[in-house]
């Protein structure tokens, strides 16, 4: 009589799966991404201080020349409206 049990011996011709290793212990979701994140920090090309300084230089020389041009507008408007419409 045939026994309905199955042999531990793979039969011919099949593939034995392979063990995995064990999976390394995970880490809480919220802090998955501090590897990925210093790993592409190195990747970063990073400004020398020279051109740092040039920079923030040029982005200062930048942001005032705007608000003194803005602020000039804004005075021109400023003295026609109190001229036109307020009679002043």
């Amino acid at each position: 009589m045939p026994s309905s049990r199955r042999s531990n011996t793979p039969a011919k011709g099949s593939v034995t799966p392979t063990k995995r290793p064990a999976a390394p212990a995970r880490r809480p979701s919220r802090f998955r991404f501090i590897p990925d994140t210093i790993s592409e920090m190195k990747k970063v090309t990073w400004l020398t201080r020279r051109e740092t300084a040039y920079l923030t230089g040029l982005v200062l020389l930048v942001a005032i020349s705007a608000g003194v041009i803005l602020g000039l507008i804004d005075l021109g408007f400023s003295s026609l409206v109190s001229t036109f419409l307020l009679g002043g």
